[in-house]
C-alpha cells in the first residue's frame, strides 16, 4: 500500500501510520475495506425519527400553553368556570405526564455514531529487513585517519573578504598600549 499523502510505499498493509509523513493509514485501510465509505458517516446521515425526546418536550410545552393559557381564558370569557378549571388541570398535569413519558420512553434525538468492531489482524512475523539482519552491524566499522594526512586548505582562507575569521583584539589591549606609552 502507498501513502495517499506522500506516496511512500509502506512495509506492510497493516501499518497504522506512514513512516515518512505520519499520515494515519488505518482510515485508508478502513475505506478500502468498506468500498470507499465509512460506516460511521452512514449512521450520521440516516434520517432521525420523528418521535424523539426533543419533539416530546416541545409537544408538552405546547400542550401546557394551549390548555392552561388559551383554552382556560376562552372558557372563562364564555362563563364556563367549571370547564375552565378542567382545562387548567388538564393543561398542567397533562403537560407534566407528556414530559415525563417522552423523557423516559422516547429515543434520543441525537444520533451517536457507533463504530463497528473490526478485527485488524496483527502481523505474526516481523517484515524482512525492517530491523536489519543479525549478520549486519548497526554501524559501519570505525575508520581512522592519521593527523599527518590532514593538510590545511590552500589559498587565503585566513583573511576572507567578510572579516569574520579575522582575529579581533581585546578591549584592554588599547588601554595597555596607552599605559606603556605613558611610562
Amino acid at each position: 500500500m502507498h501513502c495517499p499523502r506522500c506516496g511512500q510505499q509502506q512495509v506492510s498493509d497493516e501499518t497504522k501510520f506512514c513512516s515518512r509523513c505520519g499520515f494515519q493509514l488505518a482510515i485508508v485501510a478502513e475505506l478500502l475495506h468498506h468500498g470507499g465509505t465509512l460506516p460511521q458517516l452512514v449512521a450520521i446521515q440516516q434520517k432521525k425519527p420523528f418521535l424523539n425526546k426533543k419533539n416530546g418536550v416541545v409537544f408538552s410545552v405546547i400542550w401546557f400553553i394551549f390548555f392552561t393559557m388559551f383554552l382556560t381564558s376562552i372558557a372563562g370569557i364564555m362563563n364556563g368556570d367549571e370547564i375552565a378549571g378542567v382545562f387548567a388541570v388538564t393543561g398542567v398535569f397533562g403537560a407534566l405526564a407528556i414530559l415525563i413519558a417522552s423523557l423516559v420512553m422516547l429515543p434520543s434525538s441525537k444520533l451517536f455514531a457507533k463504530l463497528p468492531m473490526v478485527d485488524i489482524p496483527q502481523p505474526q512475523a516481523q517484515p524482512v529487513g525492517l530491523y536489519g539482519t543479525a549478520s549486519q552491524q548497526a554501524l559501519p566499522p570505525q575508520q581512522q585517519q592519521p593527523a599527518e594526512v590532514y593538510a590545511a586548505p590552500q589559498g587565503s582562507w585566513r583573511a576572507p573578504d567578510t572579516g569574520d575569521l579575522v582575529e579581533r583584539g581585546s578591549v584592554i589591549e588599547n588601554t595597555t598600549k596607552l599605559l606603556k606609552r605613558d611610562e
